[in-house]
């Protein structure tokens, strides 16, 4: 293997890969200019995270080609999932909280913001799909480590669909119009959803951090996707604006549910809390 070979091919298909997310997110700006609904930015996201994994794990040739394959299926089939979930969600939903609060933040501008910040989502879709590439340029035959990670991955999303359609479940009855969700996984985490998101990227780590002790510098890469989503979900997109949103419609309702439930990390209930 040639390592200055390789890192050129990884920055070229780095590149090309943004080319194709900043096509496409302007071609959903315009969607999103008609519509009124700017959700679908994050189907997109979801969609193209997948969709550059799958092509990294294609056209990354100087990785070992079976473990090529197993990272490719893995970030395809989760980028499927989640963006299938997404785009049912933004098709039967009012546009979400977080962006009708942009727009009204945003004025006169809305449009012009919007269209940035459509822009800024193509460049994180290619960001986060680095570790993926990280993982796919691994030349070391696949062992243990790697077969963990794929445990990691079906864990993570067998995790996340099960935290999904418990929600969606406790939404659809009539009888917790206004209430709390907690039964299920969501009896343990009030994010459980985001906590098996964060696990996923651990997958990577396992299925490409072998790569190091075979003298690949991208190896190291594959940390920084748990490290980034559990910033981004636990400061920025994640947990707060979403129980901000909880407080506003739900109340002492959602304080007492905080009381008693972690916030992240799955554990036993606070028995000591007060409901």
């Amino acid at each position: 293997m040639n390592p200055v070979a390789n890192e050129t091919s990884a920055w070229a298909l780095l590149g090309y890969g943004w080319s194709v997310m900043i096509v496409l997110m302007a071609a959903l700006w315009w969607v999103q200019y008609r519509t009124r609904n700017a959700g679908i930015v994050d189907v997109c996201w979801a969609i193209g995270v997948g969709g550059l994994g799958v092509a990294f794990a294609l056209f990354s040739d100087s990785g070992d080609p079976l473990r090529r394959a197993l990272v490719g299926a893995c970030i395809g089939l989760w980028g499927l999932r989640l963006g299938i979930h997404l785009l049912k969600r933004v098709s039967s939903e009012a546009e979400d909280g977080r962006y009708q609060a942009l727009r009204e933040r945003w004025g006169e501008r809305t449009q012009l913001y919007m269209f940035i910040f459509f822009q800024i989502q193509a460049l994180w879709a290619v960001l986060f799909a680095i570790p993926v590439l990280a993982a796919a340029l691994n030349p070391a035959s696949v062992g243990v480590l790697a077969w963990l990670g794929v445990a990691i991955w079906a864990v993570a999303l067998i995790g996340e669909r099960t935290a999904d359609r418990q929600l969606a479940r406790f939404r659809a009855d009539p009888a917790n119009r206004g209430g709390v969700c907690d039964v299920g996984l969501w009896r343990y985490s009030r994010h459980p959803n985001y906590f098996f998101e964060w696990l996923h990227w651990w997958a990577y780590v396992a299925l490409g951090i072998s790569g190091a002790w075979h003298g690949e510098p991208w190896a190291w890469v594959t940390l920084a996707g748990p490290a980034v989503m559990l910033w981004f979900l636990l400061k920025v997109t994640g947990v707060p604006p979403t129980e901000a949103r909880a407080l506003t419609s739900r109340g002492e309702a959602y304080r007492a549910y905080q009381r008693r439930t972690n916030r992240f990390f799955p554990g036993p209930p606070k028995t000591g809390a007060t409901s």
